[in-house]
């Protein structure tokens, strides 16, 4: 499963380009016809649009003709079509700026201030600035108002009826992250509170910030792949993204090592996923036996006529049949399922036969994030009932699936999920994530000082130990 829309992970120190004039090129006719595109394909294609509230959705979409007719350039048009995909909620269904746009929106510079944000446990936290504010602004300071609303005021109407996400827990994730995104000259009056409990209001302008410098320093370049040794011969493996195949080669190399440890960690919080086929490709050394199970899959079954006959049929006549027509209940459910988009076409499951392979037999702990989504999830469901492997951190992204891809005019685009996924048995974790056997929640420790502190790590350490003990 390729995933075309991998999560972005937290770069926080990354300059934003210098910033000029907001484009506005698109007529008013190009505008219409971009909004009604993406519209009519979500009818077609969208695989979850049975549970999308059917009323709310036109209404949205009602409301987004308006509303782009007043819009005064193409970020703003943009911004309506992002409104109208949030309603569908779903991270594998996004409508993406025009990349002259993308690179004019700001999230982190403010002129003589930098500020990089984070949600920590449902509170937005200051955790990195420009290094000449660092004590002006201590790290870990608590933003709780912007432009006279409490943050989750603000965010309610201005920063989460423009994301897209499968899941609440992603949504408060990249809210927080983007609270104060906009572009260049656009005005925040923030109130924050330090850590000592000192409230301090901040006038910030969106603006290109020249000074590089920033507090902590930046991480070193991650690495796709890395492996190490902890404590008590417990190997430590992390895998940033299944998209690149040297993932599997770096795995593989490092296997006479593996085969050493007592016990080992998988970390993929921070991978956004890529092929399955890469992550199938490393599961299978932890499976029993030469068989793999990965999800099931589905996709919306489109027959017009069936369509057309379900349009005239109600829930109600789902209940008894609809004798009058000779249609028995099972007929009439088949054909109302058709025309309100709930019928599937089944894809064949049957589990995959891998080569055989020298097995890694010991205890795995496996971390996961919100930002383990797609592919990444993929791989957690290869290894699902696996008696020797647990999953600690967070729940998972909850947002898989295979995307079309569309254009929208001045050189946007928009995906769009084509494909329902479930665990083995049926068990939807789209929407919800997969849940960690061990839930830890990132503290603000773990979030400042990333070097220092890392308690999902240690919760994963404690347990391969207490496992090696029995």
């Amino acid at each position: 499963m390729k995933n075309k829309i991998s999560i972005l992970l937290v770069l926080l120190f990354i300059c934003s380009p210098l910033v000029a004039q907001i484009p506005n090129k698109l007529s008013l006719n190009e505008k219409i016809y971009g909004l009604s595109k993406f519209w009519s394909d979500v009818e077609y294609n969208f695989v979850y649009l049975y549970k999308t509230d059917q009323k709310k959705w036109n209404e949205a979409y009602r409301e987004a003709i308006a509303n782009i007719q007043k819009t005064k350039n193409d970020y703003e048009y943009y911004k309506e079509l992002q409104k109208l995909c949030a309603v569908l909620k779903d991270g594998h269904t996004q409508v993406y700026f025009p990349e002259d746009i993308q690179n004019q929106v700001m999230v982190s510079m403010f002129g003589e201030y930098r500020l990089f944000l984070m949600n920590v446990q449902g509170k937005i936290y200051i955790i990195g600035t420009n290094k000449s504010k660092e004590k002006e602004i201590p790290l870990g300071s608590e933003i709780i108002k912007v432009n006279g609303l409490s943050v989750d005021e603000y965010q309610g109407k201005f920063v989460k009826p423009y994301i897209s996400s499968s899941t609440v827990s992603y949504l408060n994730f990249k809210a927080g992250m983007n609270l104060l995104e906009g572009v260049k000259g656009d005005v925040y009056d923030i109130e924050i509170k330090t850590p000592g409990g000192a409230l301090k209001k901040l006038h910030l302008i969106h603006s290109k910030t020249d000074e590089t410098a920033v507090n902590p320093e930046p991480l070193p370049n991650q690495s796709l792949f890395e492996f190490k040794w902890l404590k008590d011969n417990m190997a430590y493996v992390k895998i940033s993204t299944f998209e690149n195949s040297s993932v599997v080669k770096d795995f593989e190399s490092n296997l006479p090592e593996l085969k050493k440890a007592k016990g080992i960690v998988l970390d993929i919080r921070n991978n956004g996923g890529g092929s399955s086929k890469n992550s199938k490709n490393i599961a299978k050394y932890f499976i029993k036996g030469d068989t793999i199970y990965g999800a099931k899959n589905y996709s919306r079954k489109i027959i017009p006529t069936e369509r057309a006959l379900g349009s005239f049929l109600t829930p109600k006549d789902t209940l008894t049949g609809k004798s009058e027509w000779g249609l028995s209940k099972e007929e009439t459910t088949d054909l109302y399922k058709a025309y309100v988009g709930s019928k599937f076409h089944e894809f064949e499951y049957k589990p995959q036969v891998v080569d055989p392979v020298e097995k890694l037999n010991v205890p795995a702990v496996v971390l996961t994030s919100v930002l383990t989504a797609s592919a990444a999830e993929d791989f957690l469901i290869y290894l699902y009932g696996q008696k020797n492997i647990v999953r600690v951190g967070g729940y998972s992204n909850g947002s898989t699936g295979q995307p079309v891809q569309i254009e929208l005019p001045g050189g946007g685009s928009a995906m769009i999920c084509t494909k329902k996924v479930t665990l083995p048995d049926g068990e939807e974790f789209i929407g919800v994530g997969i849940k960690p056997d061990i839930l830890i929640e990132r503290n603000l420790n773990d979030t400042l000082y990333p070097l220092k502190f890392d308690s999902q790590l240690e919760a994963a350490i404690q347990y391969l130990k207490n496992t090696l003990k029995k």
